[in-house]
């Protein structure tokens, strides 16, 4: 099934969701009202929720929203914001995995920025906000497991992010029964915990694309 929202509705709620979920900094705060006037462009279903997060970002010194983002998804494996991770684990598969995000970058003409993980999901989000639609549509059905268990663990925490996520889940097509029934089992035996021929995770407070 297609998903909730139109081509352009969804380029709207990915460039918006990239940014929510990257570390907060001056320049997230000076951007709000740019967020919150194209959240208003969508339709009520994925506005409310995004005006939701915008009115807490808004609402809190910048200090203690930036203080709440590394407690929430630095701080906690749980919440990682590296997709690989949900299915793939600390595995000597996770290679492999990564290098499909690196070479859907590389297609778009895009690298992280300081070498960071091509996985990391505000990346993933920006490519399809930037014309990389198919591609980055792929991936994120692919890893939507872990994309469903990210937001119940944030809903879990009462954390405003699990509206963002709440959103992108929105935008992308209806999951199969066999994925659901894929995401409930990952919720109950968590990632693969093998630990060999990968560096373990290193959560970052900020990262970009480059063009």
């Amino acid at each position: 099934m297609s998903a909730a929202l139109s081509a352009p509705q969804r380029a709207v709620t990915f460039a918006i969701a990239s940014r929510l979920l990257q570390y907060p900094d001056e320049l997230s705060v000076a951007q709000l009202p740019l967020l919150r006037e194209a959240a208003g462009s969508l339709p009520d279903r994925a506005a409310a929720p995004l005006a939701r997060v915008l009115d807490h970002l808004a609402g809190a010194p910048l200090l203690d929203v930036q203080s709440g983002y590394v407690a929430t998804f630095d701080l906690q494996r749980r919440n990682c914001l590296y997709l690989t991770y949900y299915l793939n684990g600390d595995t000597r598969r996770r290679g492999m995995a990564l290098w499909r995000f690196q070479h859907a970058l590389a297609r778009r003409g895009a690298t992280m920025a300081d070498g960071e993980l091509p996985d990391f999901l505000p990346a993933i989000l920006e490519l399809a906000a930037d014309g990389g639609e198919d591609l980055a549509l792929t991936l994120l059905a692919e890893h939507r497991q872990g994309i469903e268990l990210l937001r119940r663990s944030l809903d879990d925490q009462r954390s405003p992010y699990g509206e963002v996520i709440r959103v992108v889940e929105l935008a992308l097509p209806e999951p199969t029964a066999a994925a659901l029934a894929a995401a409930r089992a990952l919720a109950t035996q968590g990632p693969p915990a093998e630990m060999v021929g990968l560096a373990p995770f290193v959560p970052v407070e900020s990262v970009g694309m480059r063009q």
